[in-house]
């Protein structure tokens, strides 16, 4: 659930409401507090406050370059942010004292380009982080893998080599890489990005499978009409901040801040 960006509503721009269901006594399986980010004399995030409860799934829209890809990175320490906060299930996790592979361990990542090693089978790809960094004995590793490639309906090519499957395929081996050691968090940094049209269904179906079993899930994604249905929050991000934020229907139909409005017009037809 989200914390409404606190940075735009003391301007008075946004009141974003918390989603139906949330306990506010709960700890939050995510928190992001006062995120800055910057490369040189880019600076990509602003002051970013987000909170994602258990199994809620939070879209991220935006223009590219708005900071989505950056704060996915930073949220499973790819990038270390320069200010700020990050909580998963209340363990402050931009320590840097923070074992960072143990960390990434408790949180599962897919990005848009897969990311497969090109040299190892898909059940070697599934299995690496259990066996490496979990230190999961190989037989126990490859049966829970197994297990992992037939939820998501491709355990026919557990000995094929990535070159050898479809983008979708590919994608959703990615998936089941992500959720083999039972990641609190599900990170997909538009998943979708480098499919064709085709193949673009496939791997969304699998996303909202996901959330019909209940894992908690942030998403940064340009599909709209999917984010407006599958999401419990959507998160819009510019320049660095989140300029609006609320229920789907909230911000998809009735967008408070004019940033949203002009972005929504040009991506749905149907927005004014």
């Amino acid at each position: 659930m989200l914390n409404a960006a606190q940075e735009v509503q003391k301007t008075g721009e946004v009141s974003a409401e918390p989603a139906p269901g949330f306990d506010r006594g709960s700890i939050p399986v995510l928190s992001l507090r006062n995120i800055h980010k910057a490369f040189g004399d880019n600076v990509v995030l602003r002051g970013i406050d987000l909170d994602v409860s258990l199994h809620e799934v939070v879209c991220l829209i935006g223009a590219s370059g708005s900071g989505k890809s950056t704060l996915m990175r930073s949220i499973n320490l790819l990038e270390q942010i320069d200010d700020g906060q990050i909580f998963l299930d209340g363990d402050d996790i931009s320590d840097p004292r923070i074992d960072a592979d143990k960390v990434r361990a408790r949180i599962g990542v897919v990005f848009q380009h897969y990311n497969l090693f090109p040299h190892m089978s898909v059940l070697d790809n599934v299995t690496l982080a259990s066996r490496k960094v979990l230190h999961i004995d190989r037989n126990t590793a490859e049966d829970k893998g197994r297990v992992m490639l037939r939820r998501i309906g491709i355990d026919d090519k557990a000995d094929c080599f990535p070159d050898q499957l479809s983008g979708g395929q590919a994608q959703r081996v990615a998936i089941a890489r992500a959720l083999v050691t039972n990641p609190k968090l599900l990170l997909l940094d538009e998943i979708t990005s480098a499919l064709d049209p085709q193949l673009v269904g496939e791997v969304l179906d699998l996303v909202a499978e996901l959330k019909r079993e209940g894992t908690t899930i942030v998403m940064a994604t340009h599909e709209m009409t999917f984010a407006r249905h599958i999401a419990d929050t959507v998160v819009y991000l510019e320049s660095g901040r989140i300029a609006e934020a609320g229920p789907p229907q909230q911000v998809f139909e009735t967008p408070v801040y004019e940033g949203t409005k002009r972005f929504l017009s040009r991506v749905l037809d149907w927005v004014s």
